[in-house]
């Protein structure tokens, strides 16, 4: 997703685009894969000088909710990145520094066929490990 893209769903959705908002967005277009609520707080804070968790926090879950980011658990800790909004597709996971791959392999034709007369509402499908850079680190 790109940032205006992003903003104009925002305000769609009756959010203020705040500059602050705009900023936060603007991390998680830049950034190459999964992010921490603490990157963003240390991307903020230079020009947001004591920039609250609660305020981090508080955005992030509505990105969240109205479909701006998508969230995954790594090493036990929620990280975001900006949501994909090209063709249907998963992610392999870096667990060391976040980044992702796309992965054009879904495995639901072999699900659905498990669960015939089963309603499927969504999925979400993840493969975590290490990248080469990470890998050969």
């Amino acid at each position: 997703m790109k940032l205006d893209e992003a903003m104009k769903q925002l305000k769609e959705k009756g959010y203020k685009t705040t500059a602050k908002r705009k900023d936060m967005l603007t991390f998680f277009v830049k950034a190459d894969g999964y992010r921490t609520a603490k990157d963003l707080i240390q991307y903020m804070e230079p020009t947001y000088k004591g920039i609250s968790f609660d305020t981090v926090y508080r955005n992030l879950h509505l990105f969240d909710e109205i479909g701006l980011l998508e969230t995954t658990v790594l090493n036990g800790e929620k990280q975001f990145q900006i949501t994909c909004t090209h063709n249907h597709h998963h992610h392999f996971i870096c667990k060391e520094c976040g980044k992702t791959k796309e992965i054009a392999v879904c495995p639901m034709d072999e699900v659905m066929n498990e669960l015939g007369n089963y309603s499927i509402e969504g999925h979400k499908f993840e493969i975590y490990g290490l990248c080469p850079m990470c890998k050969s680190a």
